[in-house]
């Protein structure tokens, strides 16, 4: 008898054993609909409050224990709750709801309301709730839903000209009170209020006439936050406003197969020719320039400044702790020969950590984990305290970067945007550029991080979410940290025997004088290891009739010159001149490509071409472009579902059902401001 209830606990146990195991299970959640997958999908262990977000890639990875199910939600879909089996691969395919999501009617703190009648759409509030907690996710969703939620949310805007100011919309900062989805998905990251967010205007380049402005010159720009921080807004339901939509920024987000620069060359050019999908009659061509990439095993030592703003507004979620998590992954990045000391500012500046070396990661960890967030913000002063320990730990022949998060927002001191182009013009000249890195929404001073970039020899980015933060620091690392040619500047000069008018998409605020070309001492845009740049030109061909090539009356007092040019020249289209820096020098070097008249077909181009071209169609519709011509959500789509190429990191896949859902957005912008 006592060996059969021995033998019946160890059965038992074994049994509790095998239920009690925990599997790593892996997968991808798609759409149902278009097979494509889906990023910042919730998947939750059912009965639970643990679980993950998607990355860009769809792709999601947790410790689940055997026999157990999962729940997988994302907004505008169908729950499903999906059965562990045998396999430890658990892909799932969510079906498109039928209901749509209701208008959010913002009530109590904000008092402001949208008839949701026009939207068709139920209605729901926004109150605030100290109760309500977001569901306990892993690391990752640091991404947190305030930004990863794409729900369509309805906001309030208001835009307004000069260095505008946009009313953050209800999915914006107004998520930092409770958000009751149609009595679902609750959020609650902090009570904070809504402010606003600055952009730059933006004066969208217009066609010239190739005869009398035979010249375009402009500098290049690596930066990327503009397509990041678009994003931000159309997951929360809002178009952007105009002025956040740069396009060559949006262009720029993504990596080109570009070939890379030979004969030692820090930087390579190439070029490519076809129609405009948005107007079949006018050419497109591509300048597309590519950085050597170094060796990260070789790269040189670095002496980093992390210059960090630990004020009042960045104690939100968004925030300040997604800060510290980018600034680990950094950490993680770095070797004995590299050193990083710690600035921090709020109404009082500090070092918190002096210069210490990369192999002692768990001190500089330590003192990221102890920063917390309050009182005013002294950036000003901030920036001037970590160009003053970076000089002073400077390493001759190495990489020294100051590396700044912040969402812009500085009240104390030196503060406004013409504050800080003297002030970061003055500081570039300890040859320390700065990399900006922008967080979290409602008040965010976009104007301003963009200055600093561009006036300090610097980059910018737009961190929405953690995977974010790792594309940037870890991914794209060496193009971020290392320079390898500074004070990149293209001047094009259009053959007028071939082109009639021309217009540069986008790089308003990068364009130069033609007399800054051959000037070494004008200042332009610096290209990072493997970093690629592409610029499109629009081109109305010669004997082209249409709106854009425009004329003048005959001048009066000096006869124009309508000479034809001699005919060695009569195949070319234009002639594309880039001069570059080597990071050390102060002296340029010049490089020349000719591009022929000889455009190829729009579908025999490259997938770059491609992908490229319906990015910027894109960014024109969100613009609501003057030379959108023809230009549609649906023909940007098409282009860049067949121009995803291999797409191994799902970026180009995550653009698609960004434009879809700008579709959506834009089909019922009732609820949204006009600008």
């Amino acid at each position: 008898m006592k060996k059969y209830i021995l033998l019946t606990l160890i059965i038992a146990g074994l049994a509790a054993f095998r239920c009690n195991t925990t599997r790593h299970i892996t997968g991808t959640v798609y759409g149902a609909d278009d097979k494509l997958p889906i990023p910042g999908a919730t998947v939750k262990i059912k009965g639970t409050s643990a679980g993950v977000v998607t990355n860009q890639s769809g792709r999601y990875n947790l410790n689940a224990p055997d026999g157990s199910a999962l729940v997988v939600s994302y907004i505008g879909y169908q729950s499903k709750t999906v059965a562990i089996g045998k396999s430890d691969t658990v892909d799932v395919y969510l079906d498109a709801s039928n209901s749509q999501l209701g208008e959010v009617v913002v009530t109590q703190a904000l008092g402001v309301k949208h008839s949701s009648k026009a939207l068709g759409y139920s209605a729901a509030t926004i109150t605030p709730d100290a109760s309500a907690n977001p569901p306990a996710l892993s690391e990752l969703s640091v991404q947190n839903q305030a930004n990863k939620m794409p729900g369509k949310v309805a906001g309030v805007g208001a835009h307004t000209p000069g260095n505008a100011t946009y009313k953050s919309p209800a999915g914006g900062a107004a998520m930092n009170k409770s958000l009751k989805y149609a009595a679902s998905a609750q959020y609650n990251p902090n009570t904070s209020n809504p402010q606003d967010e600055s952009y730059k205007t933006i004066n969208e380049n217009g066609f010239s006439n190739a005869k009398d402005n035979p010249l375009s010159t402009f500098s290049v720009d690596v930066d990327a936050a503009s397509y990041s921080n678009v994003r931000r807004f159309i997951n929360n339901g809002q178009l952007p406003p105009v002025d956040a939509v740069r396009v060559e920024e949006m262009i720029n987000y993504f990596k080109y197969n570009l070939p890379g620069p030979s004969n030692g060359e820090p930087v390579g050019i190439t070029t490519e020719i076809s129609s405009a999908p948005w107007n079949q009659r006018h050419l497109l061509v591509r300048v597309g320039l590519k950085a050597r990439t170094i060796d990260m095993s070789r790269l040189p030592a670095s002496n980093l400044v992390f210059l960090l703003d630990i004020s009042g507004s960045m104690g939100e979620p968004n925030k300040l702790p997604l800060v510290k998590a980018s600034m680990k992954m950094l950490v993680d990045q770095l070797r004995s020969e590299d050193k990083v000391a710690i600035v921090v500012y709020s109404g009082e500046v500090a070092l918190k950590l002096p210069s210490t070396p990369g192999d002692e990661k768990q001190r500089i960890k330590d003192a990221i984990d102890e920063l917390q967030a309050g009182g005013s913000t002294a950036g000003g002063a901030g920036i001037k305290m970590a160009y003053r320990i970076a000089r002073e730990n400077f390493i001759r022949g190495g990489n020294n970067r100051i590396i700044m998060a912040t969402d812009g927002d500085f009240n104390v001191g030196d503060s406004s945007d013409g504050d800080m182009e003297t002030l970061i013009t003055r500081e570039r000249y300890s040859n320390v550029p700065i990399t900006i890195m922008g967080y979290g929404m409602g008040n965010l001073k976009d104007s301003k991080m963009e200055i600093l970039a561009d006036k300090g020899n610097g980059n910018y980015a737009y961190i929405d979410n953690l995977t974010e933060a790792r594309k940037t620091l870890i991914t794209e690392y060496g193009g971020t940290m290392y320079m390898v040619a500074k004070d990149v500047k293209l001047q094009v000069e259009f053959n007028p025997a071939k082109v009639q008018a021309y217009r540069l998409v986008g790089y308003e605020d990068r364009l130069l004088a033609k007399e800054d070309f051959n000037n070494d001492q004008k200042d332009a845009g610096d290209m990072g290891s493997g970093h690629t740049v592409t610029a499109f030109y629009e081109i109305v061909p010669t004997g082209v009739i249409d709106d854009y090539s425009g004329s003048v009356d005959p001048l009066k007092y000096q006869k124009t010159n309508s000479a034809a040019p001699s005919t060695p020249y009569s195949d070319e289209l234009m002639t594309v001149k880039f001069r570059y820096k080597q990071p050390n020098s102060d002296q340029s070097k010049l490089n020349v490509a000719v591009v022929k008249d000889r455009p190829a077909s729009f579908n025999s181009t490259s997938t770059d071409f491609r992908f490229a071209s319906a990015v910027a169609e894109f960014g024109m519709l969100l613009r609501n472009s003057a030379f959108k011509q023809n230009g549609s959500y649906d023909q940007a789509i098409s282009i860049a579902k067949n121009a995803k190429g291999s797409d191994d990191d799902g970026y180009r896949a995550e653009f698609v059902r960004l434009a879809e859902t700008a579709k959506s957005l834009a089909g019922n912008n009732q609820y949204t401001t006009s600008y």
